[in-house]
């Protein structure tokens, strides 16, 4: 080891803030820089310098600052960024937001390490999103498609079921049979919802499809920052190394940027908007644009991050940066959830922008595209009739607006409602659509072919329009 890359051991801390440790009479520390931290008890605990200014550094502690005493503390720095090992290692484990084990077994080995942090993917070598990832989800699959190398957020509230939801698409998500895999992250989740995960995807993780990464509440902030970070580093290689299909499930990124404000609020940040700090956006695009697809490399990472929205407020800071950076949006509804439907996603508020580059002639169904944008169309009509009976009564609605109001509890409960065990191939999905279009009379259908309608009005000569 040549002298310049010597750890040196500083002693000089000169203040415990939060998770945040304060080393003065530095030199030669640059950020991001990877550091231990030593206990008067011999206990050793990670950092990444956060900041440094003239001689003083900040570095977060990964583990926290439970217990420490300034006066016994001796910091080293390593002279390079935090960096973990890659590869197929992590498939089928079980670990924490640092990529400590949780399942009892050996750490991840790897040939390689790669830098946390990361990089986004160069605009100039970036491929264009295609070719679908099929969730098992109708209302998803059907009317809003994820496409490989997308990032599409799912927008809930308090009490809906986004965390059941995000494990039922990470269970059963597939691409058409090349290979495939999912990088799960749990951040801030209680003890009981992180053995929910760990128990509805055992079976995935058991076949060396999965890798679950879970931060809980009691765990320390750091790692709720880490833990996205260290999910999009193992799915790139996964996907950019490996050649497979990798989609990362980060759930809840609003505690991510609490963790993150919690973090900002320690190290005397000025405060933006609602406290967070104001290089939120910036901090969110860092790790949205991770994801993608790569001009002659096999693989893509998708990216499903989940997070709610306090109050139900869609311009929270959260939601609203999220919706700037990402293309599109799954939105959950309180009220069909109150319905009893399951999963109560709200058709009419939900898009993905990029559908049209994974579904239609030669990816999913001809009719896909067609039935989707009729499908839509019906239900913002079906909202508008039930407004109008709520104000003058149904008997008020024409004819055409009744057949409407009486498609939508069709859709609610023959469509959109399949439960949380229940996984449904693309074309279950659109022959669910078709059955609630067809209980339309056939001159509302006007955006599907002619054609296509009346072969499908004899197979089914019970739709009103036969």
């Amino acid at each position: 080891m040549s002298p310049e890359h010597i750890p040196v051991e500083y002693t000089s801390v000169r203040e415990l803030r939060g998770p945040l440790v304060v080393v003065t009479g530095v030199s030669g520390v640059g950020w991001d820089e990877f550091g231990t931290i030593a206990l008067a008890s011999g206990e050793q605990r990670h950092g990444v310098v956060l900041e440094v200014r003239d001689d003083l550094a900040v570095v977060e502690v990964l583990e926290g600052t439970g217990g420490m005493d300034p006066a016994g503390l001796r910091v080293a720095f390593s002279g390079s960024p935090l960096t973990v090992p890659v590869g197929a290692g992590w498939l089928g484990r079980t670990c924490d937001g640092k990529g400590a084990p949780r399942d009892g077994g050996p750490p991840v080995f790897g040939r390689t390490s790669a830098p946390v942090e990361g990089v986004a993917i160069n605009p100039v070598r970036r491929q264009p999103p295609g070719e679908p990832v099929l969730t098992g989800i109708a209302a998803v699959d059907a009317l809003t498609t994820l496409v490989r190398g997308q990032k599409l957020p799912v927008f809930s509230t308090a009490g809906l079921p986004h965390l059941e939801l995000a494990v039922q698409i990470a269970a059963q998500a597939t691409t058409a049979g090349e290979r495939f895999s999912v990088v799960f992250a749990g951040m801030g989740l209680t003890h009981a919802d992180a053995f929910f995960v760990r128990d509805a995807l055992e079976e995935r993780a058991a076949a060396g499809e999965l890798c679950l990464l879970l931060n809980t509440a009691d765990d320390p902030v750091i790692e709720r920052i880490l833990a996205p970070r260290l999910a999009l580093t193992v799915a790139e290689h996964l996907a950019f190394g490996d050649g497979r299909h990798v989609l990362v499930v980060m759930t809840d990124m609003t505690s991510y940027a609490e963790a993150l404000r919690e973090v900002s609020a320690a190290r005397g940040e000025v405060p933006a908007r609602r406290a967070y700090p104001g290089y939120l956006y910036s901090d969110l695009a860092a790790l949205y644009e991770r994801c993608g697809r790569i001009v002659d490399r096999p693989g893509s990472v998708t990216v499903l991050p989940v997070l709610t929205m306090p109050a139900g407020d869609i311009t929270h800071p959260v939601p609203d940066l999220t919706g700037y950076i990402t293309e599109g949006q799954i939105v959950l509804s309180p009220q069909i959830h109150a319905a009893g439907v399951y999963p109560p996603v709200d058709a009419l508020s939900s898009l993905s922008r990029l559908m049209r580059s994974g579904a239609g002639p030669g990816r999913t169904r001809a009719d896909h595209l067609d039935v989707a944008a009729q499908l839509t169309a019906a239900l913002a009509r079906a909202r508008q009739a039930g407004e109008l009976a709520e104000l003058a009564g149904e008997s008020a609605l024409s004819p055409a607006d009744r057949s409407y109001f009486a498609m939508y509890p069709v859709y609610l409960h023959d469509f959109l409602n399949q439960g949380t065990d229940r996984s449904l191939t693309l074309d279950e999905s659109l022959e669910r659509a078709w059955h609630v279009l067809l209980t339309l009379p056939h001159s509302e259908l006007g955006m599907l072919p002619a054609a296509l309608v009346k072969a499908r009005t004899h197979e089914d000569p019970s739709g009103t329009g036969a």
